[in-house]
């Protein structure tokens, strides 16, 4: 009984869309007015304890094994209830006593690469059933009101990305965390650059090494396996870095963007582009425990500061919050069509857990509790070397 009230009391300030609560005895309540949306069913009780020391793992733990179930009128369910939670002020998704308890963290480099590999190291071909051709595991771009077509949407990013930096040809740029290697490797062909790309991942860097002996690019690209820590003296005119900073942790943001006024030249360009809060910083319990070990997602105020504590100047900031909420979309879209693959390659538990996951994501997207920006700075007075004007971002190629 005193389950039941808890959960009660947990759940009613929480949504406004119409949501229907099955408990484990088969008693319902409905929250909310209207013919329900959403039924959450409680298979088994969930302990108290668990849940007041970090909500978000107790709940998505009991997702992931079926304690929980969520079912709905839409696609998307999960999606659903988690963007109308964020945005109700009495939501236990806001409430800190309900994060109490948090995984520990370090981001050594030993650490680092732990945490990158568990990661982008699950295989190849399982990113390659939902991810599109290009295999870009970030926020796409949307272009023309397209909001459909995943494959050019992330090969407008990659343009979006490089001509924020104007680049001219011949001369030299760095990818830190460069993925699997389709922003650096446009870089090269298209943009006539001579390209460096840096990843912890070991899927990645075959992947991407094997691209440009097939390509023919070896006099004008390069993949290293190491710590863009590591990577001595060098310098570069551009430097870009695609969904990276949210992985160094919270205390070594400052040196990630020290490290990136390192290797650019004076007068440099780099377009960093990382998922930010406009309400201040965070960490969520499940996904550090789950998706991403050792993530930090920075509030915007604290990444302007760490640009400007590094030597470095503001050029321009692009919000596209409402593409990566749809890029989310459309990646679960994918993943369930292949669920039935997914689950007897990885089971049950992982495959409950990756949906979970992207719906969660696309919810914090859709509800404003995260954005992602793009930040393009310079080495240098800001602009230094750039159009006076914007315009210069916005050609399609």
């Amino acid at each position: 009984m005193l389950e039941k009230t808890f959960y009660k009391q947990l759940l009613k300030r929480s949504f406004s869309v119409p949501v229907k609560v099955v408990f484990w005895d088969d008693s319902s309540v409905v929250f909310g007015k209207g013919e329900p949306q959403v039924t959450i069913t409680f298979n088994e009780k969930l302990p108290i304890r668990a849940v007041t020391q970090n909500a978000s793992i107790a709940l998505g733990e009991a997702y992931m094994d079926k304690k929980i179930e969520i079912t709905g009128t839409g696609d998307r369910p999960i999606q659903t209830i988690i963007n109308d939670a964020y945005q109700q002020a009495g939501s236990f998704m806001r409430d800190s006593k309900l994060r109490r308890f948090l995984p520990k963290q370090s981001h050594g480099e030993k650490e680092s690469q732990t945490d990158i590999q568990s990661h982008y190291d699950v295989g190849n071909n399982f990113y390659k059933l939902w991810l599109d051709d290009t295999l870009t595991y970030s926020c796409a771009y949307f272009t023309n009101g397209n909001t459909d077509d995943l494959y050019a949407a992330q090969v407008a990013k990659v343009h979006h990305i490089l001509q924020k930096l104007n680049p001219q040809p011949g001369k030299t740029l760095l990818d830190i965390g460069c993925g699997w290697g389709t922003l650096m490797l446009t870089a090269a062909k298209e943009y006539n650059l001579k390209v460096t790309g840096v990843t912890l991942s070991e899927e990645q860097y075959n992947l991407v090494q094997k691209r440009i002996l097939d390509e023919g690019l070896s006099d004008v690209a390069e993949v290293k396996l190491v710590d863009y820590r590591e990577l001595g003296d060098r310098q570069w005119d551009y430097v870009t870095s695609v969904g990276m900073f949210e992985h160094v942790g919270e205390e070594n943001l400052g040196l990630y963007f020290k490290d990136v006024a390192r290797y650019l030249k004076d007068n440099g360009v780099a377009l960093i582009h990382g998922i930010t809060r406009q309400q201040g910083g965070a960490y969520n319990g499940w996904i550090n425990k789950y998706i991403f070990p050792g993530g930090y997602i920075p509030g915007l105020t604290e990444i302007i500061n760490h640009i400007v504590n590094a030597d470095l100047q503001v050029t321009d900031v692009e919000m596209l919050r409402r593409h990566y909420q749809r890029t989310l979309e459309i990646w679960d879209t994918n993943f369930n069509a292949h669920r039935e693959e997914i689950q007897a390659d990885k089971g049950r538990r992982f495959t409950r857990m990756w949906d979970l996951y992207l719906q969660a994501c696309a919810a914090s997207f859709e509800s404003g509790n995260i954005d992602v920006v793009q930040y393009l700075i310079t080495k240098g007075a800001s602009g230094t070397g750039l159009p006076m004007t914007r315009g210069y971002m916005l050609t399609d190629k």
